[in-house]
């Protein structure tokens, strides 16, 4: 790699870890000789699994729109069937995204009935308060583990607040009652998502699962108290921590609830892998949840993922809204490309991309992109220059602007990314180099 390129992997330092693989994807590291790996996207199908089809459609569009790890339900003798054709029929679509499978009450006996499904996973969650109850649970949650250990898989240990073990939450209720400063209601609560989580994952490694196959999360609805639990949990393990904040919403709500929670604890390092659990509006795609991620790791300077583009928000300077609408078309047009571009073009990913309303920051901006344009703002003459890697290459006008300018990424593209690529930053923009990895 040409040691005057910048690498943009984790850009900031993550917490040290141990290293877990989930098929072929490294979660964590820093631990034990290993390079942290980048911050895992992952995300969820909400199909139901015994349509092994709809299944394998979901998935792969996931995969195509980035998420590097899926999970999906296996609630059902019906669904522990299909897994397997599940993961065979994305291995012919050329699809190697690692499939979790997501167990809750009866886990142990769909691993055992069903070794092609046990087999075809790449690693199981476990819910530790949904595991079983009473002396069952001891059983249920080692046979999971033991099925772990026999096909060499990792594991989540996956706390959830709505589903915590009651029996160990009563038993720390009893016991906080009788301190003389007793813990408050919802201090008690995520201490018991902690212990939870910890005195299971202490359990599988007594079973024989190795530490380098266990993932940690604890998650809640709420962003101070997911903040507090991590914060905590991290001081307490050395496992790589899946974040997510569970129920997160839909809409607006749901992205800014989620963004406000993931980026505290990312600017700490904390986190290894992280889902956005967005409740999709009606006919929205599921993928919705693997852009925003994305969105959150780029935008925080972590991960890069697909150019983005710089746009004004407008004002009254900019009455037209054509450049609010050149600016939607240009992201459509990168994010569509980029499952192609991924593969074509090394480091486009990092291109920068600038669509700007009028004159006042039009030419600025546009000049720290790779690419930008200056569209004319009300009462300006009615041009829009184009500047490339900060000089002013050509002016456009008329009816064909949108064209002519996606034409001109297009070329940039083939001409910078192509045979082998290069991660091509701009000379005037802020960068923080990290070690080069090869």
């Amino acid at each position: 790699m040409d040691s005057s390129v910048q690498q943009y992997v984790n850009k900031k330092p993550c917490r040290p870890t141990l290293q877990v693989m989930v098929g072929h994807v490294a979660v964590g590291g820093g631990l034990e000789n290993t390079l942290a790996a980048p911050v895992v996207v992952q995300s969820m199908t909400n199909t139901d699994t015994a349509d092994a089809q709809a299944t394998i459609q979901q998935v792969y569009a996931l995969w195509q729109a980035g998420s590097e790890v899926v999970r999906i339900t296996v609630n059902s003798p019906e669904a522990a069937a299909q897994v397997g054709n599940i993961r065979r029929g994305l291995d012919a679509l050329g699809c190697n995204v690692p499939l979790v499978g997501d167990f809750h009450y009866n886990g142990h006996k769909l691993l055992a009935q069903y070794p092609d499904c046990a087999e075809s996973l790449a690693k199981y969650r476990i819910n530790p308060g949904n595991v079983g109850k009473g002396s069952k649970r001891d059983e249920q949650f080692a046979a999971m583990i033991e099925t772990a250990v026999q096909y060499k898989k990792a594991v989540r240990i996956g706390v959830n607040w709505g589903s915590l073990d009651q029996a160990k939450m009563a038993q720390m209720m009893d016991d906080n009652a009788k301190l003389a400063a007793p813990l408050s209601a919802d201090a008690l609560m995520r201490e018991a998502l902690i212990q939870s989580a910890l005195e299971s994952a202490a359990q599988a490694v007594e079973l024989g699962l190795s530490p380098n196959q266990i993932i940690i999360s604890c998650k809640v609805s709420d962003v101070q108290d997911l903040v507090s639990v991590y914060s905590e949990l991290a001081n307490r393990c050395e496992y790589p921590l899946h974040l997510g904040l569970t129920e997160a919403g839909m809409g607006s709500k749901g992205i800014v609830a989620s963004t406000a929670a993931l980026a505290i604890l990312l600017q700490q390092g904390v986190g290894n892998t992280i889902r956005v659990s967005l409740t999709p509006e009606p006919n929205e795609s599921r993928t919705k949840e693997v852009v925003v991620a994305q969105e959150i790791l780029q935008t925080m300077g972590i991960r890069s993922f697909t150019p983005l583009v710089t746009a004004c928000p407008g004002c009254g300077r900019t009455t037209s809204t054509y450049f609010q609408e050149l600016a939607m078309q240009i992201q459509s047009y990168l994010r569509n490309q980029m499952p192609a571009w991924r593969n074509q073009y090394a480091g486009v990913e990092n291109m920068s991309v600038a669509v700007m309303g009028c004159v006042v920051n039009g030419p600025g901006e546009s000049k720290l992109a790779n690419i930008g344009i200056s569209l004319p703002g009300t009462g300006e003459v009615p041009v829009a220059p184009v500047f490339v890697d900060g000089e002013k290459t050509v002016t456009l006008k008329g009816d064909s602007i949108a064209q002519e300018f996606q034409a001109i990424i297009e070329a940039y593209v083939q001409k910078n990314y192509a045979e082998g690529g290069k991660l091509h930053v701009r000379p005037l923009q802020k960068t923080i180099p990290i070690q080069s990895v090869s």
